[in-house]
């Protein structure tokens, strides 16, 4: 049986002058006490640094107890101290309410952060499809609806960008559907589109990774995970709006069937795209996943990816980078992400950064034959993108996810996925 360790909360003034002042940690009998000070700017850090400490010396099971938890700073120590095997080994405390509250979403972000976290072998394109289905489906079976197209078929339905990223693998590629719709009436408009992609291994293609640079490329599907992790929280806090989520699901692999640079693919909407790098197979699939999001004339398009390196450059890997076209709804979105205390950093985008990836054959290219697709890689891949989003990118937002994943242990997280998004989408779904 594991032995719960019992985690108390201090703060100390800031005029206090002792010991405890210069310690974040101090153990009384089997307790834990962290203290920060009552003037600390980033006290929600310290207390996931702490959290990290704390979970370094093998403790199983915390319990959080005393009066100082708040709701933030009991989500900052979850983060902290949560890790493989250990992703849900918190116990809050507070009201009746608090307590459900935090544990629904400590229980999506473990199933989330798990899916990110599995291996290639274990996590195919058709079982990240039903692993995603499944999940959603039973937070409220009696409104959720799914279909799936697989294969060949990919290429009846329009949808050429998944198809081909992932017609090199025996793992068939799909485009998963998931429709919630809470308001009984079948003609009820789609409040909201999530498109996320579901790459479940990216060898880089005959634009070949390193070994270094393919090690951590299961993580790659981080973007299916975070939008089905957003749209489970936001039904089991209650949605009542219609939304529909597409996965774009392949393995980006070579063989002689592959998908080779200089080709050229015919987007639905009309859009011809040269194949400039086959390692930015992303935006190939999320652009079939923007297409059918907007059939459905939803107001609203939010899409999740692990789309580029440039995005982890430019942030450190510590914010999601975030690209809309809609400046109102990007410094809604800001805010939102600033009231659930995740990272999140407005990049450039511009309608102009569409004619930052020219090719001589076709519409566009799907990036620049440079290393990282050059300078501006993150936003010129987020033009590539608005090129498939209605009314001239009103109600889209890109989330390009720079710091879903951690290859090694740092201060702040242990190694794996943090699946940081989920709670500014799920609540980006109930606006």
């Amino acid at each position: 049986m594991i032995q719960p360790t019992n985690i108390r909360l201090t703060h100390i003034s800031s005029t206090q002058n002792n010991w405890q002042s210069d310690n974040l940690l101090q153990f009384i009998g089997n307790d834990i006490e962290i203290f920060v000070s009552d003037s600390e700017e980033h006290t929600l850090r310290k207390i996931q640094q702490a959290a990290r400490k704390i979970e370094g010396l093998k403790v199983q099971q915390a319990v959080l107890s005393g009066d100082h938890w708040n709701e933030a700073k009991q989500w900052a120590f979850a983060l902290g101290f949560t890790c493989v095997n250990k992703l849900s080994n918190v116990e809050f405390t507070g009201d009746a309410e608090q307590i459900k509250g935090l544990k629904n979403k400590l229980d999506v972000y473990a199933w989330s952060r798990d899916l990110v976290n599995q291996t290639p072998a274990q996590l195919y394109p058709e079982k990240l499809a039903q692993l995603a289905s499944e999940y959603i489906t039973v937070q409220a079976p009696e409104h959720v609806s799914v279909s799936t197209i697989y294969g060949d078929d990919l290429m009846k339905y329009g949808w050429t960008g998944i198809y081909h990223v992932g017609k090199a693998s025996v793992n068939k590629p799909c485009m998963l559907i998931v429709d919630y719709n809470p308001t009984g009436d079948n003609n009820a408009p789609v409040a909201t589109s999530l498109v996320g992609k579901g790459i479940t291994f990216d060898s880089g293609g005959y634009s070949l990774k390193t070994s270094v640079g393919m090690f951590d490329m299961k993580c790659d599907m981080g973007g299916a995970a975070v939008v089905a992790g957003a749209l489970a929280l936001a039904i089991k806090n209650g949605l009542q709006q219609r939304v529909k989520l597409f996965l774009c699901c392949a393995e980006n692999l070579v063989n002689g069937d592959a998908y080779k640079l200089g080709d050229i693919l015919t987007y639905k909407n009309g859009v011809t795209m040269e194949v400039a790098n086959t390692d930015a197979e992303g935006r190939i699939v999320l652009a079939d996943g923007l297409l059918a999001a907007s059939e459905t004339g939803s107001k609203r398009i939010i899409n999740a990816a692990t789309l580029t390196g440039a995005a982890v450059g430019a942030t450190g890997g510590d914010y999601i980078a975030l690209f809309s076209l809609d400046q109102s709804l990007a410094d809604h979105t800001k805010t939102v992400a600033s009231n659930n205390n995740e990272l999140l950093w407005q990049l450039p985008l511009a309608t102009w950064h569409q004619e930052k990836c020219p090719s001589a054959f076709a519409d566009t290219a799907n990036s620049r034959p440079q290393p990282g697709g050059g300078a501006g890689g993150a936003s010129n891949a987020a033009g590539f993108l608005s090129r498939f989003v209605p009314n001239n990118g009103q109600g889209w937002l890109h989330f390009d996810l720079a710091s879903i994943y951690h290859s090694t242990n740092n201060n702040m997280w242990a190694a794996g996925a943090t699946c940081q998004g989920i709670a500014t989408i799920a609540e980006l779904l109930a606006d």
